[in-house]
């Protein structure tokens, strides 16, 4: 090794012996050159991200189109009755943001109780994978666009199905009815068949897998290994009907961050997961790693055979992996992915989109068709089905929102939903073999009370796929993100590609890379 032969030649003969009577020390390197090979490694991770190109970060124009902010992510700021955002609180915020100054972020001035939810985190720094702000996301789409109003259309039906047992959207009249309608409209944007959606890709994703078989992931209904445990996977739900925010004065309270003035109400049985308001309090509950810790401990359960193919211990006769290629580092990596995939998505939601939230539009569209204002939303959501049903059943125009306090207190767009568990089912798919047959795939019952077998077969990369698409939409199910938010899954598959390259060569294994199946369906090596 060179190292070693720098060192005997130049290095060793210049060193001071000093009385050390014993040193207990094996390798291939010498103290100093392992110290100098481990700066030499770390410096090119860190020259790599230096030398990338300057990004450039699109937005919408929306913010600065509309003096009045009213396509702009304005929650606990204080509003007008109208809902509309006091601008010069507004401009106060804005500075602020532009600011990045610590101090500063206690001079916001807000509506109510409620606070914004950690901007601060959009300056954050890290030590591995690329700077957040080196990181890009397309222009989210346009107030007044037709893709608005056709996520707005979606996200109507969505809270209209939320009591549908997933297992009975092929015949029940009103995932039928959400199919046809959204088939109709001028810019559409989620999974169809031959052309149309049906009810078979309904308020699903389109990639590989996801189409595949029941609604719900095998990884959210499976037992799942825990220590010494074996852990059900039957979670607290709310009960049918629960939706809130439906009524005007409440809604206003929310917008100006009072505290929700109706509570949710739980249903006293836990279940599986087995319809949209199930899973919309799924990812109402869960924190982060959650999501991705579940998954990697079913998978580990399953032994080798279900280990990524180029794993350097599969063949090996005389060693494990464990610190380096076994559980340890797996479950390491899913949950290092995380946080970075956080801070990503908060650079983008607070310095350069701002987004308005559905439960936001909703008031707009309330708003415009009461005549109390003039907005340019698109006729594909004011003349919609889903609207009229909505106004229907609960006498206004507002969005049903799943959760009491309506959406968080942070911009819509990217979510950050999305982009955590983008990162963390890319980790598992770098680790796990995505060919793999799940053993003893499951149904839910329409009552989530029990699981019943699937009769058809399920891979690992389609099912942790389904799983991505499960965490991100399982949000829009509850009001408070639309569809084209979940971009951020392609943002958080990035964040884990660049930490596997940043680690590709701490390792002393014959190790050939990592591959992987990315969400668009290209295999790549890292």
């Amino acid at each position: 090794m060179w190292l070693r032969k720098l060192y005997w030649l130049l290095i060793k003969p210049f060193l001071v012996v000093r009385d050390v009577k014993l040193e207990c020390l094996l390798g291939p390197l010498p103290p100093i050159l392992r110290y100098l090979k481990a700066f030499i490694i770390r410096k090119a991770v860190a020259l790599f991200y230096r030398n990338k190109p300057i990004t450039r970060h699109p937005c919408n124009g929306d913010e600065e189109q509309y003096p009045n902010k009213i396509s702009s992510f304005s929650k606990a700021l204080p509003h007008d009755e109208l809902g509309h955002v006091n601008v010069n609180a507004y401009e106060r915020y804005i500075d602020i943001l532009d600011s990045g100054k610590p101090k500063r972020f206690e001079e916001l001035r807000l509506g109510s109780v409620r606070k914004l939810v950690n901007p601060q985190a959009a300056y954050a720094y890290e030590l591995i994978g690329p700077d957040s702000h080196q990181l890009v996301t397309p222009s989210a789409p346009k107030f007044s666009s037709a893709e608005s109003a056709a996520e707005m259309v979606e996200l109507y039906w969505q809270a209209l199905t939320r009591d549908v047992p997933f297992e009975e959207y092929d015949n029940h009249p009103l995932t039928i009815a959400a199919a046809r309608e959204l088939s109709t409209l001028s810019d559409f944007r989620g999974p169809k068949a031959n052309g149309r959606v049906t009810p078979e890709t309904l308020f699903r994703g389109d990639v590989s897998g996801v189409l595949v078989g029941p609604y719900v992931s095998q990884f959210l209904w499976k037992d799942v290994p825990y220590v010494s445990a074996t852990l059900e996977q039957r979670y607290q739900t709310t009960l049918p009907c629960d939706d809130h925010l439906t009524n005007y004065r409440d809604w206003l309270a929310v917008q100006n961050g009072q505290l929700p003035p109706t509570q949710n109400r739980f249903d006293p049985e836990p279940r599986y997961i087995r319809n949209g308001r199930n899973l919309g309090e799924y990812v109402h509950n869960d924190i982060t790693i959650e999501d991705g810790v579940t998954p990697a401990l079913i998978l580990l359960s399953y032994g080798d055979q279900a280990l990524d193919r180029g794993n350097s211990y599969l063949n090996s006769s005389s060693q494990e992996g464990f610190a380096t290629f076994g559980r340890p580092h797996v479950l390491d990596f899913v949950t290092k992915a995380a946080r970075p995939a956080l801070e990503a998505a908060w650079f983008q939601k607070w310095l350069v989109h701002r987004r308005l939230r559905p439960e936001e539009f909703g008031g707009r569209i309330h708003n415009k068709l009461k005549g109390r204002a003039n907005y340019p939303i698109h006729p594909d959501v004011l003349a919609s089905e889903a609207l009229a049903l909505t106004f229907e059943k609960h006498g206004s125009y507002l969005l049903p929102q799943a959760y009491e306090e309506g959406c968080p207190t942070h911009p819509a767009y990217p979510a950050g939903h999305a982009t955590f568990i983008g990162a963390m089912v890319t980790m598992l798919k770098a680790f796990f073999n995505e060919s793999f047959i799940i053993p003893d795939p499951v149904l839910a019952s329409s009552d989530g009370l029990s699981l019943l077998p699937y009769g058809g077969e399920l891979t690992v990369g389609g099912e942790l796929n389904k799983l991505a698409f499960n965490i991100s939409l399982g949000r829009d199910a509850s009001g408070v993100h639309y569809r084209s938010d979940g971009v951020s899954l392609m943002l958080g598959e990035e964040i884990a590609i660049a930490i596997l390259r940043d680690y590709r060569k701490t390792y002393n294994e014959d190790f050939r890379g990592f591959s992987l199946t990315k969400f668009d369906g290209t295999k790549i090596e890292v």
